[in-house]
Order: structure tokens, then C-alpha cells, then sequence
């Protein structure tokens, strides 16, 4: 597994402001239904209902959320970076900036926990979140996050 079969270069965005999570979440809603033709009010609802379990801001600037989602056939992913950060009640309290949202069909766990540790290592890299905070442009933002040096398989 690696991050360019899980991440469709439709499903990068640049967002310049946002009010809430909940906003977030919604906005992630649409970028799964556009990009993997998902129900985005039932992506949003999976999201918020995982999110009520514990906040998925991992510090640094980073947030993971993820769920499961019926009807999916493999991890999907979307990555949203914010140009004013947002408060996401992070375990370091810092604001976020960098969202990676994943997906896995219900019952698949093995996949699902690859795929976030895939995730997780790729964002922990320092100098990989500074070329995603120094870009706008999605094309690039997915070329970094899918050739960067973590992006091999778990």
C-alpha cells in the first residue's frame, strides 16, 4: 500500500478559511462524493460520529480523521490543507492546518489500520509538512504527499 493508491489527485484541496469542524467535515463530504462518487452527507455523519469518540488532531499542526464507511470497495483519502488554521482540539492544543481524511469499508480493519499508519508517517515527516505548507497548488500537494519518502507501503 502506498499513499497514490488511496489518494486521488482530485481529492487535494486548498481551503483559505474555515469556521468549524463541522464545516470541515461537510466540506470533506463533497471532496469523497465528487472524487469516489461517495454519499457526502453520510461521509460527513461518519466523520462527526468518530470525532464524538475523540478528537483526531495529532499534534503538529496535523489531524487524521477516519471512519468506516459501508459500500466502500477499498481506503480512500482526501487531503485538505487550511490557510488559516483551525482549531481542532489537537492532544499538543495547537490549531490545524494539515487533514488528511481516510476511509475504509466496514470490516476491514487490517487495511484500514495500514493505511492510517501510512498516513501518520508521512505526516510526522518535518520536512514533508513544510513543502505542504509552502504550496498551493493541489497538483503539487499530491505529488509530495504521494512521492515523498513515507510513502511506501506499511
Amino acid at each position: 500500500m502506498n499513499l497514490a493508491s488511496i489518494l486521488r489527485p482530485g481529492a487535494v484541496k486548498v481551503i483559505h478559511t474555515i469556521s468549524s469542524k463541522k464545516r470541515l467535515f461537510q466540506d470533506l463530504g463533497d471532496i469523497f462524493a465528487a472524487t469516489y462518487g461517495l454519499d457526502g452527507s453520510a461521509v460527513t455523519a461518519a466523520l462527526q460520529e468518530r470525532e464524538a469518540l475523540g478528537p483526531t488532531g495529532v499534534g503538529k499542526g496535523v489531524a487524521l480523521p477516519h471512519a468506516r464507511l459501508a459500500g466502500l470497495e477499498g481506503v480512500a483519502g482526501a487531503f485538505v490543507r487550511i490557510e488559516t488554521p483551525l482549531d481542532f482540539e489537537a492532544v499538543d492544543r495547537q490549531p490545524v492546518d494539515l487533514v488528511f481524511a481516510l476511509f475504509a469499508p466496514e470490516g476491514n480493519g487490517v487495511d484500514h489500520l495500514k493505511a492510517l499508519a501510512l498516513v501518520s508517517r508521512t505526516l510526522r515527516d518535518s520536512a514533508t509538512c513544510t513543502k505542504l505548507r509552502a504550496n498551493d497548488d493541489p497538483a503539487i500537494l499530491h505529488t509530495v504527499l504521494t512521492e515523498g519518502p513515507s510513502s511506501k507501503a506499511a
